[in-house]
């Protein structure tokens, strides 16, 4: 018979972060990975463990076990996953709900193994069905159909955040989920073939600019409304998460959305974009094409953020000047061209 450990257990906090404990940060080197690894060094965190792709495969559940009865880490910021936009979502979809199954699932279990006191789960918003009420609350999930373009994904990172509540349910275990919505900043994906929505439009605003063309195209109407989350703000979030929330602040649906609150039309985002990138160049022109015949995406994506705020943290960066920085860390070399997260 199932007990439910996870309300008789975590009924109250005995799990604090220490500055010497030993933490795993999954996915160090991509854009939410490293933001958290910053987060945590910046506030005096002196044990932390990671492993590049090529030292450890988070596919692979023999490496990831064996990594885990040897290092046995007492805290897990699982940041790791196969991501990209709507482009390469379409293209592979298979490679993506594989991919990012096997890193959860495996992190996870060899997690409640080696006894991880907590873990720190990140999703996306994407979670949520495409026509799902705006603004996004948690309680929408599973609620409809997802948006076809990423649904691989989504389904992935929805079937970790229900590992991770089962496993909270069943031993007990003190595993949070967090939903960011759309993320940018310093060392984000410049890939053109798999990147996001602002780093794409970084680069080929960039593109333009040295080459001196005067035009960009960009995919759909850009009527879709986004918002957006400076990186370094999730992993601040996630971080105070971390040391303040246990798994049962999150209920009823054992995860929170993290984000502002604030959206903006892609079209909005290209000319704040263009206007960032052009900002030395007075006089320059780059005219905006649009081509309808792709795909638009889900039509809006706005987070509920109550929760977050009930529990104690609230967003700091200003968009653009965050897009200002993100501009600048993509000039000097800090974001890479061709990035697997």
């Amino acid at each position: 018979m199932i007990t439910k450990a996870y309300y008789t257990i975590n009924n109250h906090r005995e799990i604090d972060l220490e500055k010497n404990s030993k933490i795993f940060v999954a996915g160090h080197r991509g854009l939410v990975g490293g933001a958290i690894l910053r987060n945590l060094r910046d506030k005096g965190y002196s044990n932390i463990i990671t492993r590049t792709h090529s030292e450890l495969d988070l596919c692979c559940q023999a490496e990831v076990n064996e990594f885990f009865e040897k290092e046995k880490p007492e805290y897990v910021f699982l940041a790791a996953a196969h991501v990209g936009g709507i482009g390469i979502n379409s293209e592979h979809p298979a490679r993506f709900i594989y991919d990012n199954m096997m890193i959860g699932f495996n992190v996870v279990e060899a997690s409640r193994q080696n006894g991880v006191k907590k873990l720190m789960n990140l999703g996306s918003t994407c979670i949520y069905p495409k026509m799902a009420p705006q603004p996004l609350e948690e309680k929408s999930l599973l609620t409809g159909a997802l948006e076809p373009t990423n649904d691989a994904y989504a389904m992935a990172k929805i079937s970790v955040i229900k590992l991770c509540q089962k496993y909270n349910f069943e031993y007990g275990t003190n595993y949070l989920s967090v939903m960011p919505t759309n993320l940018y900043g310093p060392g984000d994906n410049y890939d053109l073939a798999g990147s996001h929505v602002l780093p794409a439009l970084i680069r080929k605003f960039d593109d333009a600019k040295k080459s001196g063309k005067d035009e960009v195209f960009l995919w759909g109407d850009g009527s879709p409304l986004r918002e957006f989350l400076y990186s370094e703000d999730l992993a601040d979030a996630v971080v105070y998460l971390m040391e303040n929330c246990d798994a049962k602040d999150l209920l009823p649906e054992s995860f929170v959305n993290v984000g502002t609150g604030e959206e903006h039309t892609i079209k909005e985002i290209a000319g704040m974009v263009k206007d960032v990138v052009y900002a030395d160049a007075p006089g320059r022109e780059c005219k905006i094409n649009w081509d309808s015949s792709k795909p638009n995406g889900t039509p809006r994506k706005l987070c509920n953020i109550s929760k977050l705020a009930k529990l104690g943290w609230k967003p700091k960066m200003d968009f653009k000047k965050g897009i200002e920085l993100s501009y600048q860390d993509y000039l000097s070399g800090g974001g890479n061209l061709t990035k697997r997260h």
